[in-house]
């Protein structure tokens, strides 16, 4: 199986979530030449924001696996992926990605969310200090 075979299963998902009326974008997780994980855009279906092909693939393999770290892994998918999406296969530790089509949007899109940070900065990053601490 080459990349080119792999791609043809993603565009066969994402064909599934154009027929459900969603964007369709379809995606799969590989290891080791074998299928893990599969999905397919359902943000409307799920009313879900974030159940994009890419996280709905990840969460399938992850489950196959039953670890969130997908060590070795390639993640295929139909379009660029979105910065969540990319944040979700860097914590999964996806070792390769594999698109197809560029997402013209993605450079353009500005959210209208205003981010304000550094409220009770201290505390959080002491909570967090302090569980990995003990952790290691």
């Amino acid at each position: 199986m080459n990349d080119e075979t792999f791609m043809r299963r993603a565009l066969e998902l994402a064909r599934q979530a154009q027929a459900e009326g969603e964007v369709p974008v379809g995606a799969l997780v590989v290891l080791e030449g074998k299928v893990i994980g599969e999905g397919w855009n359902r943000p409307i279906a799920a009313s879900d924001p974030t159940a994009h092909a890419e996280i709905q693939a990840l969460r399938a393999a992850s489950s196959v696996l039953k670890n969130y770290r997908l060590t070795g892994a390639t993640l295929y998918v139909t379009l660029e992926p979105c910065d969540m999406c990319l944040g979700a296969m860097f914590h999964a530790r996806i070792t390769r990605l594999v698109y197809g089509a560029t997402d013209p949007k993605k450079k353009i899109l500005k959210s209208q969310t205003v981010v304000e940070g550094g409220v009770l900065a201290e505390e959080c990053g002491a909570l967090l200090t302090g569980f990995f601490a003990v952790r290691r």
